[in-house]
């Protein structure tokens, strides 16, 4: 078993060479009984435990812990393809709008995998894992979509307002399709008041930005538009 295992590890970590063949030699054959197997069932409950704690080692900010999960799936074998995806999800889903920056890290990680392959490919799979588990989180894009996602499960469609309906076709503009519609760029800031969501969603918020990173930037200006609507529409009342 032992023997098995070192042949499989001396597999994993030789690249192919210009013949297309993975060539074991006796230092890559030495090197390999030396290293220790790690118990890594990837259909059993450890595969599970060891990718979820990568996980959570990411969105707690610990890169420490997330690159020792990651030495452990690359060292048991783990496809390459597997850990970038989970990289990327927790891109997105815990680092979000914080630092937008982590999701391209994230993908082109996966395109640099596919690129080197092993054993290089373990270089920017730390790089990919180190820049999720340092950035700043978010989720409120999560969290955004979840709610408006059950919003549209609980209600239904809801009629588009008329002024944003599309009117590129002919006869649109017979039904008033676009009509009064204002055209964002014409007004300073690039903003202008107006009614996006249906009717029956008026008051509905899904967005709602934290204070965290770049997402700061993002929650000041929708604070200033929010605010702005907010006094127009006591002015009125």
């Amino acid at each position: 078993r032992n023997a098995y295992n070192a042949l499989e590890l001396a597999v994993l970590t030789t690249a192919p060479a210009e013949d297309g063949l993975r060539h074991i030699t006796l230092e890559v054959a030495a090197e390999s009984i030396q290293q220790k197997a790690l118990h890594y069932d990837k259909q059993g409950d450890n595969h599970y435990d060891v990718i979820s704690a990568f996980i959570k080692s990411m969105r707690g900010s610990d890169p420490d812990a997330a690159l020792h999960y990651l030495a452990r799936m690359i060292r048991a074998g783990e496809q390459p393809e597997f850990i970038c995806r989970r990289i990327i999800i927790c891109a997105a889903e815990d680092v979000g709008l914080a630092d937008p920056q982590a999701l391209q890290v994230a993908t082109a990680c996966m395109d640099a995998v596919h690129f080197v392959g092993w054993p290089e490919a373990r270089i920017p799979l730390a790089m990919a894992a180190v820049y999720v588990a340092r950035a700043p989180k978010s989720n409120s894009a999560y969290l955004g979509i979840d709610a408006a996602l059950a919003e549209v499960d609980k209600l239904g469609d809801f009629a588009v307002p008329r002024h944003l309906r599309d009117s590129s076709y002919p006869g649109a503009k017979q039904f008033g399709h676009g009509a009064g519609y204002k055209y964002a760029h014409d007004y300073p800031m690039h903003y202008v008041k107006q009614q996006y969501l249906p009717d029956g969603l008026l008051d509905m918020r899904f967005y709602e930005p934290t204070e965290n990173g770049y997402e700061r930037k993002v929650s000041a200006y929708l604070n200033h538009i929010r605010n702005t609507k907010e006094r127009e529409q006591e002015e009125k009342t």
